[in-house]
């Protein structure tokens, strides 16, 4: 499916574009749910799990926003695949006054992302290329076609970093390369990758994530892709051995980023004679 890589990648192999990686320790950076932990979609691999750590718009606005740089601007979707900042937006310009707005969005109109982009830094918007992940994963009624629309509105407003979640389908890896031959053709600023992880409780807990191996040939043949466009290994991905692994094999495969890097990691890049700098925001910003 993707270009064979020429084994384990070393330093002077020619793998790496930059000879340089950048390790994420977004401490700075606050997720804060509009919606606090209720979701309409209760999509199979989420479930909400991941609001229950969020803070709310009123925390984020109160002490527990005190000492944050920038705030991670996300929600639970509505049955038409849409987070309703509209509904809390006196208090998102208040929030933006205290620190830079990554928006996660979910679908948009041109009227909410040109809303957005006034008081955004930057948006991480979920791309997807599958109709069965609309369907099966996020139980929508939408299509492909509606996320790309998105996309463009907000391209059209703001710097946009699209997300691609590998192996959603239940730790499947199927529509990935189809995702990215749309960014090549559409343009990105950067790309981010996560990685499905089995969450307790949601419809797909019993699923296994993708095998490593699997997920770092398509991070090399997206740094094929895109030569010059920054690659990001996102927070979401399982941990573990499985991180210790992945994170190896993503610095072979040319990432320029990862947030929470594994120790393994670390040691490989310093073996590997790159330079390496922290950032201590969330990897779109």
């Amino acid at each position: 499916m993707f270009p064979e890589r020429a084994g384990r990648c070393g330093r002077s192999s020619g793998c790496l574009v930059t000879g340089r990686v950048e390790f994420v320790y977004p401490r700075l950076t606050l997720p804060v749910s509009v919606t606090g932990r209720s979701c309409d979609l209760n999509c199979a691999h989420c479930g909400g799990h991941y609001l229950r750590g969020m803070a709310t718009l009123e925390e984020a606005l109160g002490r527990r926003g005190v000492g944050y740089r920038s705030f991670l601007v996300s929600g639970g979707c509505d049955r038409q695949g849409r987070v309703p900042h509209g509904e809390r937006w006196a208090e998102l310009e208040a929030l933006a006054r205290r620190g830079s707005l990554n928006f996660h969005p979910g679908l948009v109109g041109e009227a909410e992302a040109a809303a957005m982009g006034m008081i955004a830094r930057a948006f991480s918007f979920d791309f997807v290329a599958d109709e069965r992940v609309i369907k099966d994963v996020y139980g929508l009624e939408a299509a492909p076609e509606d996320y790309l629309r998105s996309y463009r509105c907000l391209r059209r407003h703001g710097r946009v970093v699209p997300h691609i979640c590998i192996g959603i389908m239940g730790g499947r890896i199927e529509s990935e390369c189809r995702a990215l031959e749309m960014l090549r053709r559409e343009g990105a600023e950067a790309i981010s990758f996560i990685v499905f992880r089995p969450t307790p409780g949601t419809r797909l807990a019993g699923a296994a994530p993708p095998p490593p191996d699997a997920v770092a040939e398509l991070l090399a043949h997206a740094r094929a892709l895109f030569p010059r466009t920054p690659l990001y290994l996102g927070c979401m991905r399982p941990g573990g051995r499985y991180r210790e692994e992945l994170d190896c094999l993503a610095l072979e495969a040319g990432i320029d980023k990862i947030v929470h890097p594994a120790a393994a990691a670390r040691r490989l890049a310093a073996q590997m004679g790159l330079q390496v700098s922290t950032g201590e925001e969330c990897c779109a910003l």
